[in-house]
């Protein structure tokens, strides 16, 4: 229905029913009386259609959308209604010094009745065809009858178009249960979830309690999977009460929800003083930490930001990215380079003299360096060494390399690269003016490298989902937090540190692929999880520093520092000259070796 029209009726409906309020008003206290021939009747007839129609207009009656009426617009209706009879009752006094008062009393609620009744009639109307049209809503479930859960209610009772229909609220307030809040009754508490789900059929929960804690967040929604409805949360309370989103935004729980990771406040001063019209160069920027630390790195203005990476497709996509939201102040510069190319490395950072060097640039895959681990030392050590060379030799202030977990007595060629890599960097540091450190974290959910995507891949084609052991565990955090945290990190650096983050509880497998399945909508019943077995080179447990490296004390909230100790330069120099004449075999003996901390055979019966 056009504006207009729409407009016109409810001029023809009201026309209708304010006379119809004078006249039942009047002739309820004189039925014996004409009241059509009454000339005070007649000319407060008229002038309540004519005020009626001024203070409806005014107060916008005919312009508000009825379907989504609330208190506001029942104020607006009593604001009209009331002066309308006060203007009728000034005209009367006027004519004969006298009011007919409970004429318009009764006038005055009848009026308000029927201009109530005819709004709520059209709500109830639309909402009735809308059910008709749109099949059967969801039964809904709120959890949280507070401020938030009550806008939640009301926008889903006020628009079934979002396909879904409030049943009930779940607080644990004791004073809320057992009250009605918008014709919802109010079940007490979360510990009960299930059993209210399945007693109530409920087939879609929301989670409308934005003040709690993300540790005790994540608690409830686990509990809310596992009643095996599909759970949501709701988006922020201040842009639900601005009308910025609506309950069609509503964020459907993921993965990284259930970690319970609280925010970490980072010292942005710091942070701004390192980054802010500085020259930032980040290698492996394509890859998942990489394009997320030049996201950071851009909230925080930098002068330029160098997307150094040898894949073409990957820097196009963060190149772009950043040309859309960094400032229009910071200069993104994309370069096609391998870090195994050195003399192409020092003409980088030899042009653009970078304030700070984020080198995230590795090969990750276990199974993978496993079976080709010269590409693992090409690229993990003598990558890592070029760049962080570079950095010494043109006096870069500050170099951060990204490491891992896996560096800790590591059993696979993988990791005993990357902990190599960390001692070229803390060997370089005792005599550099540039202050190196590298920052160790375990698996970020989501990247290219994680379990997370091929889970969902999976789960999408029916399953099975693969896992490798029952018992496998790894230690989670998020790409955001991870980055923000590895940038925190380089502030801190004095020189030589290995920072290691706290990644907290670590996270069995098969209790991730269940949690995704839930996630999906669907039960382990209908999607299986197989156990393929312990791939080459993969340990059951990660951990992030040896007994003798571990450190009591925070230097930063989640993050402290490891006191693990390097080779000898003159060692290092050795292994290094010696790595490219060895094969596969020899290379994972070496390194594996001298990551553990054990005496090995360098060739020929020379001994590190």
């Amino acid at each position: 229905m056009t504006i207009k029209r729409r407009m016109t009726m409810l001029f023809f409906v009201d026309s209708i029913i304010v006379l119809f309020s004078i006249y039942v008003g009047y002739f309820i206290l004189h039925p014996v009386i004409n009241v059509f021939a009454n000339t005070t009747l007649l000319i407060s007839a008229a002038i309540i259609q004519i005020a009626h129609h001024i203070f409806a207009w005014h107060f916008g009656l005919y312009r508000k959308a009825w379907s989504y009426a609330s208190i506001g617009e029942l104020k607006s209706i009593f604001q009209a209604v009331t002066l309308t009879i006060f203007v009728v009752a000034c005209v009367q006094y006027i004519i004969n010094q006298d009011v007919y008062v409970r004429a318009l009393f009764l006038t005055w609620m009848l009026h308000i009745l029927l201009i109530g009744g005819s709004r709520l009639s059209w709500r109830l109307m639309r909402h009735s065809l809308m059910n008709r049209n749109g099949g059967v809503l969801t039964r809904t479930m709120i959890v949280g009858a507070g401020q938030a859960g009550c806008m939640v209610a009301r926008q889903l009772q006020n628009n079934p178009e979002s396909g879904m229909t409030p049943i009930l609220f779940v607080d644990d307030d004791p004073k809320k249960s057992g009250l009605e809040i918008f014709g919802l009754k109010v079940f007490g508490g979360t510990t009960e979830i299930a059993e209210i789900v399945q007693d109530n059929k409920i087939e879609k929960i929301i989670i409308a309690i934005p003040s709690l804690e993300r540790q005790q967040m994540s608690l409830l929604m686990k509990e809310c999977l596992e009643t095996g409805v599909k759970t949501q949360t709701i988006p922020r309370i201040e842009d639900l009460m601005t009308g910025k989103v609506s309950v069609s935004d509503m964020k459907n729980v993921e993965i990284e929800d259930l970690l319970g990771r609280d925010e970490v406040e980072l010292d942005l001063d710091a942070i701004s003083e390192k980054l802010t019209n500085r020259t930032i160069l980040v290698t492996g920027a394509g890859g998942s930490i990489g394009s997320e630390i030049c996201r950071q790195v851009s909230r925080f203005m930098p002068g330029r930001i160098i997307l150094v990476g040898h894949g073409e497709n990957s820097i196009y996509h963060i190149d772009g990215e950043l040309r859309k939201k960094a400032s229009n102040l910071t200069e993104i510069i994309p370069i096609i380079a391998d870090v195994q190319d050195r003399s192409r490395i020092f003409d980088i950072v030899n042009e653009y003299k970078p304030d700070v060097i984020y080198h995230a640039a590795a090969h990750k895959h276990v199974p993978l360096m496993e079976a080709n681990p010269m590409e693992a030392v090409k690229n993990n050590i003598f990558g890592t060494k070029n760049v962080a060379e570079a950095a010494d030799t043109f006096g870069v202030p500050h170099f951060v390399m990204i490491s891992t977990d896996k560096a800790v007595n590591p059993p696979n060629v993988m990791g005993a690269t990357k902990r190599f890599a960390e001692m070229i960097v803390q060997n370089l540091a005792k005599e550099s003016n540039t202050k190196f450190a590298a920052v160790r974290f375990g698996n970020v959910l989501g990247s290219r490298g994680s379990v997370v995507p091929l889970f969902k891949k999976q789960i999408a084609m029916g399953g099975p989902v693969t896992v490798t052991d029952p018992e496998m565990t790894r230690y989670f955090m998020t790409i955001p937090e991870a980055s923000r945290l590895v940038i925190q990190a380089g502030t801190l650096a004095a020189g030589g540190e290995v920072f290691v983050l706290d990644m907290g509880e670590p996270v069995k497998i098969v209790d991730l692929a269940k949690n995704l399945i839930k996630l999906s909508g669907y039960s382990e019943d209908e999607i299986e999880i197989n156990y393929s077995g312990i791939r080459p080179g993969e340990k059951l447990f990660e951990e992030l520093l040896n007994d003798n490296e571990r450190q009591s004390e925070y230097v930063f909230p989640k993050i402290f520092v490891g006191k693990a100790e390097p080779i000898t330069k003159t060692e290092m120099e050795y292994v290094l000259e010696k790595l490219p004449e060895m094969n596969g075999e020899e290379v994972k003996d070496v390194l594996v070796g001298l990551a553990n901390r054990k005496i090995v055979q360098v060739q020929k019966g020379l001994t590190v």
